[in-house]
Order: C-alpha cells, then structure tokens, then sequence
C-alpha cells in the first residue's frame, strides 16, 4: 500500500506541522506501508494549462503522478479566506477527472478560526467526490488555539489525527479487499 501526505500550501507552517504529525503516526503504526510526505512549499509546481499530467515535466509531474500512484491520500489543507489554497486547488486541476477513482483520501484542515470548519464540507469534500474519492467521512479540524511553537499542543487533536490514520488505512484495505474478490468473480 502507498500512501500520500499532501500539504497543500506553499505558506505558513501549522499545516506542514499537522502532516508530519500525521505521517509519522502513520509509520509507527503502519510500518510496512509506504509512506511520503509532499509539501507544495518544497515543490515548484507548474499551474494547471490542460494537459494530461504525464506531459508535465520536473516537480509537477513528480506530485502529480505520486498522487495518481497512491492507493491512499491524506490532504492537509489551511483554510484562507475561507476557501482552500490555490496551490492545492491546482493540485486538482492537474490530475484527470477520475483521478482518485478507487483510492481513499482523508481531509485534515487548520484554520485560524473555529468558523471555518465548513469549508471542507461545502468545498473540499465535493471536490473529491466529483474526482472519484473513497472518503474518509471524518476529518480533523486545528484551531490556531491548538499549537504553539510549531508543536500541536492539544491531546484530542492529537487522538483524533491518529484515528484518521486508522480509518485511512482500514478503509484502503477495505476497499482493496472488496474490488480483488469482485474481479475475482470475472475468472480471466
């Protein structure tokens, strides 16, 4: 199994602090999955001009097709504006329509205000529904309140981050246990 983390933000630091958070959690409890870490921050990723992501060269196609590789995705998003980055909105507009067709994907958000804990479910989420997605019903919302220091200083997030690494990867194994026994069935 291979699993992405995407911090979809080139700015701040509370988003990249929650997914590495995550993704360490995710190698201790899941060791033999494969596990990487993308921060758009560290990638220079072309904007999005309609051409199939395999035609894209350097860090784009590097992002892009780690994405579509991945049987799992755990997205990390800021909130700004009260909409979801550009940066990762270009992420989307990378990869094809049915990009996330049999792969689960989690959502993790940080925002500066608890009024903002919408926004996956009004943007995000349909979004991921329309590219295709298994989601991963839950998600986990950070507060500012909720660091300090560039650590998360709140228990319950902490337990509710490591909850979304045990449903993402229930729900992988689900989902690939159930599609192996349907094309079973088939007999060639």
């Amino acid at each position: 199994m291979q699993v992405v983390g995407l911090s979809g933000s080139k700015v701040g630091t509370k988003t990249r602090t929650a997914m590495e958070y995550t993704v360490k959690s995710l190698r201790k409890k899941y060791p033999d999955i494969q596990t990487t870490l993308i921060d758009l921050a560290e990638y220079d990723v072309q904007f999005s001009d309609g051409r199939n992501y395999l035609e894209y060269e350097g860090d784009t196609k590097y992002v892009a097709q780690a994405i579509m590789e991945a049987d799992a995705i755990i997205i990390g998003t800021p909130i700004f504006q009260a909409s979801i980055p550009a940066t990762l909105k270009n992420i989307f507009d990378l990869l094809p329509e049915n990009a996330f067709l049999d792969k689960v994907v989690s959502i993790l958000v940080t925002a500066g205000s608890s009024k903002h804990y919408l926004i996956a479910e009004q943007q995000l989420k349909p979004i991921l529904s329309y590219m295709k997605a298994q989601l991963v019903q839950t998600y986990v919302f950070i507060e500012e309140k909720d660091f300090y220091r560039k650590e998360i200083t709140n228990d319950d997030v902490l337990f509710r981050i490591d909850r979304l690494v045990e449903d993402t990867v229930i729900l992988t194994e689900t989902y690939t246990q159930i599609r192996e026994e349907k094309e079973a069935k088939y007999g060639f």
